[in-house]
């Protein structure tokens, strides 16, 4: 038998009795094409990718993990309350921390 939890509140979940909501998040870089008139062709795009092989391009550190695909399972009560703040910025203002 398959046993569903709920991701949130950690609430067991019946597949045959209880109501399951299943919310999937993909996560992978906006690269929009630049937004200059001129492209720049004189570039030469063969030192580029062979030095991006090398491992000597400093802007491949920020696409080591281009996409991320999440899955979680919710009870109707969470996934209300997922619905109403998907971002979870309500829980951030809960904390009131004092000015140093």
């Amino acid at each position: 038998m398959v046993h569903y939890t709920c991701d949130l509140c950690h609430r067991s979940l019946d597949p045959s009795t209880d109501l399951r909501y299943v919310v999937r998040i993909e996560v992978f870089p906006a690269l929009d094409p630049p937004q200059t008139e001129e492209w720049e062709d004189d570039r030469d795009h063969l030192v580029e990718i062979q030095e991006s092989l090398e491992g000597n391009d400093s802007d491949t550190d920020q696409y080591q993990d281009p996409y991320q695909e999440l899955r979680f399972d919710l009870c109707p009560d969470c996934r209300k309350r997922f619905a109403r703040d998907p971002l979870g910025r309500d829980v951030l203002k809960q904390f009131d921390f004092s000015p140093n």
